[in-house]
């Protein structure tokens, strides 16, 4: 059930709505807009009935939900969700003290997450690091755990890996984004990453995504390999019950019969995404199609087809690469990608994030 609020409802209105529904032995999450806050209620096992709140000072009606992912959903919230991400903070010029720069995803803005599979070295992330900044990426990706098919394949530096991108933020002012594999390294990882990635193979931990779902920072969600768009959502759902509303959804292809690329990337999903949910969604055109030469062409129809950034691998020797070589692109073809992706944006009217000092409202009220 949603409680929608009326627009001139006090703070103490909408906690009042909440202890009654904490009185019921359920969950309450405030979620404010624009206009007025909403309160989706989890933890019910079937109906509620409207009359337990409609003469509840401040209510405006409530609402049964039909979608099974609740808080995903825009019948909870019908505004885009606009997800910040703190950056490193940047000094103030003659002044001793900093301000917090964040990115954001979602609403007319274009994030773009890029840097390599696998840290495997200080030179080799900190060389890509410094290319995908100059280019004009705001995020740097790069795995210290890495989860792979085969169990003799490139596993990873653990938390060495993690501290070198710690040093990558410090010395190129990108926010961070990594991979936790399980509910007990999340703890490890939660201290170095700025956001929290979930990788397709772990769409349905959902101990991990409960995990995650408590964590203050946002997290990345990736479609599964064979998901569909209630799977891949519900998923989403696991993490906002837990009360984590800054989630990323990432569309990174899904397996078909198709043998020209390693995945067959969904663009179509990110339309449908936008209608179904608020959650902003970016993609993944380097695990979506495994080759390099069809990379920046679907990063482009990405752009176009509405998503609200990318996360691209880029490597600076990638030939020699111990994860992925053959989907990363050189730093000079990322360079040309942020130059043509920004074009495309233009023309419909948006444009690729800049960071930004201050606080500024995520449109989430809770997390951000």
């Amino acid at each position: 059930m949603l409680i929608v609020m009326k627009p001139q409802a006090t703070e103490e209105d909408v906690r009042r709505v909440c202890r009654k529904i904490e009185s019921m032995g359920y969950r309450p999450h405030p979620m404010p807009g624009a206009q007025r806050t909403a309160i989706g209620i989890t933890g019910n096992p079937g109906p509620l009935e409207p009359a337990e709140f409609d003469t509840l000072p401040g209510v405006a009606e409530a609402i049964r939900v039909s979608k099974p992912y609740k808080l995903v959903s825009r019948e909870v919230k019908n505004e885009d969700s606009v997800i910040r991400v703190k950056a490193c903070p940047e000094r103030s010029e003659g002044v001793g003290d900093s301000k917090d720069s964040f990115v954001t995803f979602g609403g007319r803005e274009l994030a773009v997450i890029a840097g390599p599979c696998a840290i495997e070295s200080r030179e080799q992330a900190f060389a890509a690091a410094e290319k995908v900044r100059k280019a004009g990426a705001l995020l740097f990706r790069g795995g210290a755990f890495k989860p792979r098919t085969s169990p003799y394949s490139f596993q990873g530096l653990g938390e060495e890996g993690l501290k070198i991108l710690a040093d990558i933020r410090r010395q190129f002012g990108l926010a961070i984004v990594t991979e936790t594999i399980d509910p007990e390294n999340c703890d490890l990882v939660e201290q170095y990453a700025d956001v929290l990635q979930v990788g397709a193979r772990n769409m349905q931990n959902f101990s991990l995504l409960k995990r995650v779902g408590r964590s203050p920072k946002p997290v990345l969600l990736k479609r599964g390999m064979s998901a569909t768009l209630e799977e891949f959502l519900m998923a989403a759902e696991y993490i906002l019950s837990e009360g984590n509303y800054s989630v990323i959804l990432c569309e990174r292809g899904v397996r078909t019969f198709a043998d020209h690329t390693r995945n067959t990337l969904d663009l179509s999903v990110i339309p449908a995404v936008k209608h179904l949910s608020h959650l902003p969604i970016i993609v993944d055109p380097s695990h979506g199609t495994g080759r390099r030469d069809k990379v920046t062409p679907l990063a482009r129809a990405a752009v176009a087809a509405g998503a609200d950034g990318l996360i691209v691998e880029v490597h600076a020797d990638p030939d020699r690469a111990l994860s992925d070589g053959y989907q990363s692109l050189f730093p000079d073809q990322f360079a040309e990608l942020m130059a043509e992706i920004a074009a495309i944006a233009g023309v419909l009217g948006r444009t690729t994030a800049q960071a930004t000092t201050g606080v500024r409202g995520s449109g989430l009220g809770v997390r951000g």
